[in-house]
């Protein structure tokens, strides 16, 4: 079911949740108000910028290609102090960039071409995170759908979440924008339905990729260059005891 909390209502956001509402396999809650996903920040309005201070959101983490974030700035881009804000885009500098870096490929294996092949931005993004300082990290993209649901799977199985929830919480992005985008595109049926699927084999051929090619989600990490010390401070945001939190990815 679509995740419904009072206090995270952000006006005008379509795709926001926090990763604090799901449990690890052994039943541990995940930090509340530590980790968000979200939509375009550039849709809030001046409540839903309050909103969102007032949920505690210190850092946000941009991860749409430079030139989005230059044609659709969002308020934090002008209000400098207010929160600790980075740009740090997750598919290289431009969209043709990323196009040529790594071969195509269908939806359902679009996280494997990201682990694969973005693995120095990917990298920077989780630094990020690691060296956050207290108090919520949002990150985004535009719909909150791929780049925002990559980041999100990767931390939900750092955390040892259950493979089927982390499934469950990248469908919620179909559930969240399904009506919305209709509403916008009303002559491009097909084609928001199609860009707005969550297939789960996306997640599940994900986990596979990770385990198989790195030997895990720890593996993966290490292997993009992250020092234990920062995939340790990653899930100390993710779980307040992770002496629990096991490297799951099958």
């Amino acid at each position: 079911m679509p995740y419904s909390d009072q206090n995270l209502t952000f006006p005008n956001l379509l795709n926001v949740r926090d990763l604090g509402i799901y449990h690890t396999r052994s039943g541990q809650p995940l930090r509340p108000r530590s980790l968000l996903r979200a939509d375009d920040l550039n849709r809030l309005t001046p409540d839903g910028v309050t909103a969102l201070l007032g949920y505690g959101v210190t850092t946000i983490i941009d991860l749409r290609w430079p030139a989005d974030a230059v044609t659709h700035p969002n308020h934090f881009h002008g209000a400098p102090g207010q929160v600790h804000h980075l740009h740090l885009s997750l598919l290289k500098s431009t969209p043709e960039e990323w196009a040529a870096s790594r071969p195509p490929g269908p939806k359902e294996s679009f996280n494997c071409r990201v682990l694969d092949y973005a693995q120095t931005d990917t990298a920077a993004v989780l630094r990020a995170i690691a060296a956050a300082p207290a108090g919520a990290v949002l990150f985004h993209c535009v719909s909150g759908k791929d780049r925002t649901g990559f980041v999100a799977a990767l931390l939900l199985a750092l955390a040892d979440v259950d493979p089927a929830v982390i499934v469950q919480d990248y469908g919620l992005s179909t559930e969240n924008l399904h009506q919305p985008y209709l509403e916008r595109y009303p002559d491009a049926h097909d084609a928001v339905l199609e860009r707005i699927r969550c297939p789960p084999e996306q997640i599940h051929n994900m986990l596979a990729h990770v385990h198989q090619h790195y030997g895990g989600v720890v593996g993966y990490l290490q292997t993009i260059g992250l020092a234990d010390e920062e995939i340790e401070q990653i899930k100390a945001r993710l779980v307040e005891n992770n002496r629990d939190s096991t490297d799951s990815a099958d």
